[in-house]
C-alpha cells in the first residue's frame, strides 16, 4: 500500500512505506490549506475505507550550545482528524490553520509547519513495518521585528544589578503585547532572566551578574507564527572575568 501526493493543492500529503526522506516546502500566503492525498494498493489501485491519521507539527530548534548527538529539533504536535479515503482512495480536511495555536513560547521556533499523514494496518505503532507515512512541509511567510534597548551600564563585576529596558517593534497591524524577551548572560544558558512587553512594546529586566557571567545577548519571541523574533548582542564587559 502507498499514499501519494495530490496534485494542485495548497498542500498535500505523501507516503511511502515508513518516512518519506524527501521533503517539499510550500510557502503560504494564507494561514490556511487544504490537506489532501490519496491511498493506493501494491499494485496502484486506489485503497477505499482506509483512516489516515493526519497531524500539523510545529518545529523548534533544540537548544544545544555543547555539540551534543542530540536531535537538533523538537516538535510540537497536534491532532487534524482521521479522514477515511473514498471509493477513489482520496482523502482531504480542508480549511487546516498553519498556525501555531498551544500557547507555548516561541522562542527557537522554526517558521514551517510539517503536515504528516500515517496509516498504520494494526494500529501499533511498535510495529512499524505495517505503517505507511508521508509528511509535507508548509513554510510561512515571516515578516521581521526588531528590539532596542538601554543598559544601566556596560562594564559590570560579580554581584553587579544590570538592568536592560527596551521596547520591541513588530509589522504594523500586529500588537506587540505578550512578546517575550530573554536576556542571556552565560553561554551555556539559553537564557537569564526573561520578561513580556506590555502593549505599548516596552519591557524592562535586571539580573544579578555572576563572576562567570561572558555573554549578554537579548532574544525576542512574539506570539505569532508569522512574527520573526529579533536578537541584539549587548556590548557588556564583565571585569569579574579572568583574563586572557
Amino acid at each position: 500500500m502507498e499514499l501519494t501526493r495530490a496534485q494542485n493543492v495548497p498542500a498535500d500529503a505523501a507516503c511511502r512505506h515508513h518516512r518519506a526522506p524527501a521533503r517539499r516546502r510550500r510557502p503560504v500566503r494564507s494561514r490556511r490549506v487544504d490537506v489532501t492525498g490519496t491511498v493506493t494498493k501494491a499494485d496502484g489501485t486506489p485503497a477505499p475505507n482506509i483512516p489516515v491519521t493526519i497531524q500539523e507539527v510545529v518545529r523548534f530548534t533544540t537548544w544545544n550550545p555543547w555539540g551534543d548527538p542530540i536531535d537538533p529539533t523538537y516538535y510540537e504536535p497536534r491532532d487534524l482528524g482521521k479522514p477515511v479515503t473514498d471509493a477513489n482512495g482520496k482523502f482531504t480536511i480542508p480549511g487546516v490553520d498553519i498556525d501555531h495555536v498551544t500557547g507555548s513560547s516561541l522562542l527557537n521556533v522554526q517558521h514551517e509547519v510539517e503536515i504528516t499523514a500515517l496509516y498504520d494496518e494494526d494500529g501499533d505503532l511498535n510495529t512499524p513495518q505495517d505503517g505507511y507515512y508521508a509528511d509535507t512541509t508548509v513554510a510561512a511567510n515571516t515578516k521581521s521585528s526588531s528590539v532596542t534597548y538601554k543598559v544601566n551600564k556596560k562594564k559590570v563585576k560579580a554581584g553587579d544589578i544590570l538592568t536592560v529596558q527596551g521596547k520591541v517593534t513588530l509589522p504594523k497591524g500586529v500588537e506587540p503585547q505578550g512578546t517575550e524577551v530573554f536576556l542571556q548572560t552565560y553561554w551555556e544558558q539559553e537564557y537569564d532572566v526573561r520578561t513580556t512587553a506590555e502593549d505599548d512594546g516596552f519591557f524592562v529586566m535586571s539580573v544579578r551578574v555572576s563572576g562567570y557571567d561572558d555573554t549578554f545577548e537579548l532574544r525576542t519571541a512574539p506570539t505569532d507564527l508569522y512574527v520573526a523574533g529579533a536578537h541584539q548582542p549587548l556590548p557588556i564587559t564583565n571585569t569579574s572575568l579572568p583574563r586572557t
